[in-house]
């Protein structure tokens, strides 16, 4: 029997290397003592550690006083440093796997090397750590329970409506230069939505701003801000079922100086429509 805590053999060691292993570790989002002690204790006993900066993964290496030997891993030569690596793990090499900031693979590189050991029989080890998406959604205040992590934003509008139409809490990275676009296109199409905008998390200017789509593109179409920036957006609402001509002519009644619940009694008199649905649609 193991002991509690203590991971299988066949977990462990699998693949040519009896040892060979890559061990995945997140790294700080901001504050360098968000490092775990497992993800330090993984970074001091690898034999090479792949890291997208050398100089900016050294910083946090000397704060704490590990002096690992370094290979750079980035978006430029990830495949073909994959195979290098793959072949030093299945000599028997244990290689540990950061990005600059937060979880490797997600948003960052690291997939072709964890498919390619995972293919070549080799263990992956995965430590948990800080990650940016996780620490917005809950700064966000917005329903956790179900959520969609989609990367970067999408700089079409087209494809931008389309993530903006999730029924799930949304979340995203995005450049501090498109904040205010994309905000332009979220409140066109649903300008009561609730959004939040996570920005710097974790660092000196920690800032997390909350309000409607409609108020935050125009928060940010005066002011461009900086640094990096989470967005969770608020799932949209389920589609009533009502027929948008009527409406549009519950609008129409409202906008000429008719009480809401009136003008939804008139039209449902007239379509058939819940009288109550329509009142619904035009008072929120």
């Amino acid at each position: 029997m193991r002991e509690p805590g203590q991971r299988s053999a066949d977990v462990l060691v699998s693949g040519v290397g009896a040892s060979g292993r890559l061990i995945v570790c997140p790294t700080p989002i901001g504050n360098l003592e968000d490092v775990t002690l497992r993800v330090l204790a993984a970074l001091r006993d690898a034999d090479v550690v792949a890291c997208e900066d050398t100089r900016h993964t050294r910083v946090l290496l000397d704060r704490y006083g590990v002096t690992a030997s370094l290979v750079s891993y980035h978006e430029h030569n990830e495949r073909a440093r994959a195979s290098e690596l793959v072949n030093r793990m299945l000599g028997g090499e244990v290689v540990a796997l950061v990005s600059d900031a937060g979880m490797p693979l997600v948003s960052d590189p690291g997939f072709p090397l964890v498919s390619a050991a995972v293919a070549a029989g080799l263990a992956v080890e995965v430590l948990p750590g800080p990650s940016s998406a996780l620490t917005a959604l809950v700064a966000s205040a917005l329903p956790s329970d179900v959520w969609r992590f989609v990367g970067f934003l999408p700089r079409k509008r087209g494809a931008l409506e389309q993530v903006f139409a999730a029924p799930e809490t949304v979340v995203a990275f995005e450049s501090p230069r498109r904040l205010a676009a994309s905000l332009a296109v979220l409140a066109a199409v649903d300008p009561a939505r609730p959004v939040a905008v996570c920005r710097e998390l974790t660092k000196l200017h920690e800032e997390v701003v909350r309000g409607t789509a409609s108020e935050l593109a125009a928060r940010y179409a005066e002011a461009e801000p900086r640094g990096e920036i989470v967005v969770v957006i608020g799932g949209a609402p389920a589609p009533s079922g009502l027929d948008p001509a009527a409406v549009d002519a519950v609008r129409t009644l409202v906008d000429a100086g008719a009480r809401a619940r009136v003008a939804a009694s008139v039209i449902a008199e007239l379509t058939g429509a819940s009288a109550n649905a329509l009142y619904r649609e035009v008072a929120t």
